[in-house]
């Protein structure tokens, strides 16, 4: 199968986890059984300058995200670092992360979340 970058599904969450602006989402799945169960979300997240996604907590579930695009600001379990293009974050279940697009440049990261 192969789904075209037209048929992915696009939405737009403001303060997405209590962050600021407006995250863009492409998803690349249309539901969980696309992945077999064993995860909810493979989507494009693309954060304006001064967009971000708030602290949150994984409590069942991991996320990862792949930095395609831009330099942003990553909280990793309260720790803040800088993610460049090419990073990888990984934030397990019961650890807490966010992100935040602190530069002048669009930020677009691949994010996976799979079940625990």
């Amino acid at each position: 199968m192969i789904r075209r970058e037209n048929e992915c599904a696009k939405e737009t969450r403001e303060h997405m986890r209590g962050g600021d602006g407006t995250v863009k989402l492409t998803h690349f799945i249309n539901s969980p059984e696309e992945l077999y169960d064993k995860g909810r979300l493979f989507a494009k997240l693309t954060l304006e300058p001064g967009t971000g996604i708030g602290y949150h907590v994984h409590e069942t579930d991991e996320e990862i995200f792949y930095i395609l695009k831009g330099t942003a600001e990553y909280s990793d379990n309260g720790t803040v670092c800088t993610v460049s293009a090419g990073d990888v974050t990984i934030c397990p279940a019961g650890e807490g992360h966010g992100i935040t697009n602190k530069g002048d440049e669009t930020v677009e990261l691949i994010a996976v979340i799979v079940y625990k």
